[in-house]
């Protein structure tokens, strides 16, 4: 035999803006290796499964929440020797957008899940297990880039929601903040981005804002650009 048996797992980045900022899922290990430290959720492909499969499992399994309504999308493969200490393994990161989430529970494997701001934890290299800093940046790096030319955007909001709540979850997610005038303009006058519901609402506060919902369209021309 000339090659090295191998693991493959799944792993799995998944963000959503909670009070305003951009958070990470992240669980703390409950076993070997790494155990007690920060990791994010995921596990090894069984030998029966896809690769996406095994992600909506993972996803599951290790938080308690459901795969329903939520973005998912590969990201990129990290197979660097010596990454892992039980031995080769090669992961398959996954990015998964979701609205606002209640407190996830952990799985069997993970003693404590909850959400962190990926700020902080972007800001300490040493504070997640394996190469997951490295993933994580890769993939914020990711939705922040494809929030210019898709409406990826929607996927961090409920079905229905307003210019204001959609503003919010760009400036979450590139950390600057908009002008609100410049950005719904931008936002109503890209075709297919976002449809009007015809109906209004008052939680954001003051006059009635209108509420809208996903348009029909795949990329947004023109871009929104950061600063």
């Amino acid at each position: 035999m000339d090659f090295e048996p191998m693991g493959v797992a799944a792993d799995l980045i998944i963000l959503t803006v909670r009070d305003g900022s951009l958070q990470v899922l992240l669980i703390r290990r409950g076993i070997a290796p790494y155990k007690g430290r920060w990791a994010l959720p995921g596990g090894f492909v069984r030998p029966a499964e896809d690769l996406e499969t095994a992600a909506r499992r993972e996803l599951a399994e290790e938080t308690g929440l459901g795969s329903d309504r939520i973005h998912l999308e590969q990201v990129a493969t990290y197979g660097q020797p010596g990454r892992d200490p039980r031995g080769r393994v090669v992961s398959v990161a996954y990015l998964a957008l979701v609205p606002d989430l209640p407190t996830p529970v952990a799985g069997s494997d993970a003693a404590s899940a909850s959400w962190v701001g990926v700020a902080d934890v972007l800001g300490d290299p040493k504070r997640l297990a394996f190469d997951h800093h490295r993933i994580l940046t890769d993939a914020v790096e990711r939705a922040r880039a494809k929030l210019e030319y898709s409406p990826l955007a929607t996927a961090f909001c409920a079905d229905e929601f307003t210019i204001s709540e959609l503003r919010g979850v760009y400036e979450a997610v590139w950390g600057q903040a908009l002008d609100p005038r410049n950005f719904h303009r931008k936002v109503t006058k890209t075709e297919g981005f976002v449809t009007p519901t015809g109906a209004t609402t008052t939680r954001d506060g003051g006059r009635p804002a209108q509420l809208f919902q996903r348009g029909t369209a795949t990329t947004l021309h023109p871009p929104l650009t950061r600063a």
